[in-house]
């Protein structure tokens, strides 16, 4: 259970280590990073990897790590800042509570469990109101950005792409910056396939990722956990289908510079049945005219409303900003969690019958959802389209996330102090 919790867990244990006087280790754009705050991290961190069972990177290349991650944090937060994204406190509170429902504990539980192993819960909570922050900020970006036409889905489809499967894999990236010239290119080859000859020869691809890695899950020893393979980078799809168990990749050349991918493990393609949601949607957008703050005033004032025993269909038809349910008192009709969108998907999967959700933000505004129904449904073909288009944007949504977190941190100003 604590390796579960653990994972979500990068932030300040009580003060058990050595008092030391504090100083700027990192400055990034407007903000910095305080020796402080990469001690804490770092030994956040290494609770996480030995919780794991793996051993323990040399202390220079894990705080270089953290620290890299602090830094990338820092610029995304600054971004979410500047187009106006914030996470209620409801929002961190349901995000708790799902990790409690996870691990099989309630939320008090949990925070007992945490404090007995030396962490303060409310830098916990701080820390996941930062995740959340930047995962909103990435996906509305690649969301403004993603377009997927008919021509790529009927191509899908032909390709039979729809059916291939998940895979678990862990990855190491070797990053070129853009504009390399070929020495510097030549030396990151090297890297890397030293890096694989070491793991034929034996390592452990968890210590090397952790050590050496420039990807995004490098503290996590590279593991990407299971992905649909058809959401998967094509390059990556293409390899893993041919790939047994345990077996790594050759180094694989892209855009961001060298990568080995490992095979944990492969399961077969899910059943067509699904599960559809009957809901009600009542949403107040974030424009040029309304700002999220005062969004967030207004689906607040609404949302007491329906507490105060306010009908649901009413207010949204009044209200609403969605102009096609508002018409029909909000009501969406059936619903897979992926239509709804990966924040309104998870919300709704996690509500009763008849229940509605507290307000919550995306990258289009303020929401309150009530679920209405649950049903289970044969995948038809207009199923499978969405399903498709629902892969490819996946698919498209990763690449362009990877590429605007180097682009965003390419252009902050960058000062380390170390």
């Amino acid at each position: 259970m604590r390796k579960l919790i653990y994972l979500f867990l990068i932030v300040t244990p009580f003060a058990q280590a050595e008092q030391f006087l504090d100083d700027i280790v990192a400055v990034v754009d407007d903000s910095v990073i305080m020796r402080s705050e990469l001690v804490r991290s770092s030994d956040s961190i290494k609770k996480q990897i030995e919780a794991s069972g793996n051993p323990l990177p040399p202390d220079d290349i894990l705080n270089k790590q953290v620290l890299e991650k602090l830094i990338v944090q820092k610029v995304q937060l600054q971004r979410a800042e500047q187009v106006g994204i914030r996470i209620s406190d409801a929002e961190v509170d349901a995000a708790l509570t799902n990790i409690a429902r996870q691990n099989g504990i309630t939320l008090a539980q949990m925070r007992a469990t945490i404090e007995a192993d030396g962490f303060n819960f409310t830098d916990f909570r701080d820390d996941m109101r930062k995740d959340m922050l930047t995962e909103r900020v990435r996906y509305a970006y690649a969301n403004s950005t993603v377009k997927v036409s008919e021509n790529e889905i009927d191509l899908f489809l032909a390709d039979n792409e729809l059916d291939q499967g998940e895979v678990d894999i862990q990855h190491i990236l070797i990053d070129v910056p853009e504009g390399a010239d070929e020495a510097t290119v030549e030396a990151k080859r090297t890297v890397i396939n030293d890096l694989r000859e070491q793991l034929i020869a034996g390592a452990d691809f968890t210590v090397l990722a952790t050590q050496y890695s420039d990807g995004q899950k490098s503290l996590e020893g590279g593991r990407l956990g299971w992905r649909p393979v058809n959401q998967l980078p094509p390059m990556f799809a293409e390899q893993v289908k041919t790939m047994s168990v345990g077996e790594i990749t050759r180094p694989l050349r892209s855009a961001s510079g060298f990568h080995l991918i490992k095979l944990v493990d492969k399961r077969d393609p899910t059943t067509k049945v699904v599960d559809q949601y009957k809901v009600q949607h009542l949403m107040v957008a974030s424009d040029e005219i309304i700002s999220a703050k005062d969004g967030m005033k207004i689906i607040n004032d609404l949302y007491q409303q329906l507490q105060n025993g306010g009908d649901f269909a009413s207010l949204a038809e009044a209200h609403s900003d969605d102009h096609n349910s508002a018409p029909l008192g909000g009501d969406m009709g059936w619903r897979t969690p992926g239509e709804l969108g990966p924040r309104m998907g998870d919300i709704v999967e996690n509500l009763s019958i008849d229940e509605m959700s507290s307000p919550f933000q995306t990258d289009v505004g303020w929401h309150i959802v009530k679920l209405s129904g649950k049903k289970q449904a044969d995948v038809t073909e207009e199923f499978k389209r969405q399903q498709a288009e629902q892969a490819i944007r996946q698919r498209k949504i990763q690449q362009a996330i990877e590429t605007w977190v180097r682009e965003i941190r390419g252009e902050a100003f960058v000062d380390i102090r170390l």
